[in-house]
């Protein structure tokens, strides 16, 4: 699943560790599922309460009987993610679905929080780095990624209905929204404002730094790896002379193992830590995060394993076949 449908995520999760890297697949998984649940159903509303249903059951301990359900339930009990972030995440499908507009940026943000920090923040928990600097650092990461692929997508959005281009930013730049959508074509006004929106991803791609910094050593490539992947695509549009109406920006294979080599090195370096305050609309995961219980710590000595497994047998007998 992660393989078809995230051919950046899938390339940087490889350089993680292996329990962090099965817990990372399995975040993905439930995501993956609930995001194509949303968009392909006919009635989005009833999909959502669904998904809310299926969560709630997730958080009781008693999932549905589907692998991805089962995977996510094992990896919010096992590193504590609190319930607010994939409720959050599901929001922003439901956003999606809705064909919401954003008017600001500030409005775009909380849109790209919904739909990639609360993602950010997941992964941020399965390293077991809960540092409230550091989530909000992850969110920084996370919203950048969904930037550039707003601005790689802005075709393939318009062709699907679907804007998520700040509305102030095209009234500034003479950009009458419904004319677009009717006919999106390239032009200057639109390089701009596509050139901004990257600036505005690059800076939050240098603001993430410090977050990673603060994750285990042996994660720090794969999240390295991913900042550069995803930046990269914002290049590729440069390079197309931020045409993403006509022409769709890919990075080379060979240009994408440079950059993994790349994000090795960027591992091995320090970075300052980062006084800028978290962006506005991800402090309730933050807050989350902070209220939330601690992660299990796995069983490690024999006594413990036989206590882990006896506890086991004993809640599987209390819920009865």
């Amino acid at each position: 699943m992660i393989r078809d449908g995230s051919k950046t995520f899938y390339t940087a999760s490889l350089l993680l560790p292996q329990r962090v890297c099965d817990a990372s697949r399995s975040l993905y998984g439930f995501c993956r599922v609930a995001d194509d649940l949303v968009d392909r159903s006919p009635d989005n509303r009833a999909a959502v309460d669904t998904l809310l249903g299926r969560l709630e059951r997730i958080y009781r301990g008693m999932p549905d009987n589907e692998p991805a359900d089962r995977a996510f339930a094992d990896v919010a009990h096992r590193f504590a993610i609190p319930r607010e972030i994939p409720e959050a995440l599901i929001e922003g499908f439901a956003w999606d679905a809705s064909g919401r507009r954003y008017l600001t940026l500030d409005d775009l943000h909380a849109y790209g929080v919904r739909v990639a920090g609360t993602v950010g923040a997941m992964m941020s928990l399965v390293m077991q780095v809960r540092d409230p600097s550091a989530i909000a650092r992850a969110c920084d990461l996370g919203v950048a990624m969904q930037l550039t692929n707003i601005a790689r997508d802005v075709g393939e959005d318009a062709a699907n209905g679907r804007i998520y281009l700040p509305l102030d930013w095209l009234e500034e730049e003479g950009l009458d929204v419904d004319a677009f959508m009717a006919a999106p074509r390239p032009s200057p006004a639109l390089a701009r404002l596509l050139a901004r929106l990257l600036a505005e991803a690059d800076r939050l791609y240098t603001r993430s730094l410090s977050g990673i910094a603060m994750l285990p050593a042996a994660c720090r490539p794969s999240i390295h790896a991913a900042r550069l992947l995803y930046a990269e695509i914002g290049r590729a549009v440069e390079r197309n002379g931020h045409d993403s109406v006509t022409r769709r920006a890919v990075v080379p294979t060979p240009r994408k193992l440079a950059l993994l080599a790349r994000a090795t090195a960027a591992s091995l370096q320090s970075a300052p830590a980062s006084s800028a305050p978290a962006i506005s609309s991800a402090q309730f995961l933050i807050d989350a995060v902070a209220t939330a219980g601690q992660p299990i710590r796995p069983p490690r000595t024999l006594e413990e394993r036989v206590q882990w497994l006896t506890e086991l047998f004993t809640r599987l007998e209390k819920q009865g076949p």
